[in-house]
């Protein structure tokens, strides 16, 4: 997720306080891992060095300044650059649960319980997607979607590396013994 992006885009509409940045940023993009105020801020401060927002107005209520801010012409140019370039495919070739497993094999340990404990742990978070998605507005719907269809890929591979597990132990123990 480009946080600067978002941001951006968030600001296209109307100008908008870090605050409300941050809470449309969580509702929108991010509703279970929400954004720290910090990134937020600072997000916006580089932005504004880069002039792709500026600041639109500061409003003295009952506390600190609250300063709002609006996207540039610059900050426009490069939303639009953004949205027009397409994403490099995802994943690379460096995923993590695959790490796991041949690391699993080279030390020795059991691939078979690597493999029941990763399967546990999606089904888990998918159970809480689909319950996400039962009562969710459209767009975290289609977020739990997204997410859901790729654990459903993660599984479909966990179930093919157990069936294979013995041929890719047998690999990888005769690739590591070859200098």
């Amino acid at each position: 997720m480009s946080v600067p992006h978002a941001l951006l885009g968030l600001l296209e509409r109307e100008p908008r306080h870090g605050y409300d940045l941050k809470r449309l940023f969580d509702a929108y993009f991010a509703p279970d891992h929400p954004i720290a105020f910090g990134q937020v801020y600072a997000t916006l401060a580089r932005l504004e060095q880069r002039g792709r927002i500026r600041l639109d107005a500061v409003e003295r209520e009952d506390g600190p300044d609250r300063r709002r801010y609006a996207i540039t012409p610059d900050g426009v140019a490069e939303l639009e650059r953004w949205l027009d370039v397409p994403l490099d495919p995802e994943p690379t070739l460096q995923a993590t649960l695959f790490a796991k497993v041949v690391l699993a094999i080279l030390s020795g340990r059991p691939v078979g319980e690597l493999v029941d404990r990763e399967r546990h742990a999606h089904i888990a978070r998918m159970r809480e997607l689909t319950a996400v998605r039962r009562t969710a507005a459209l767009p975290l719907a289609l977020l739990a979607d997204h997410a859901l269809f790729h654990l459903e890929a993660d599984l479909r591979w966990l179930d093919l590396t157990a069936a294979r597990v013995d041929e890719l132990r047998a690999q990888i123990l005769e690739r590591s013994e070859t200098p």
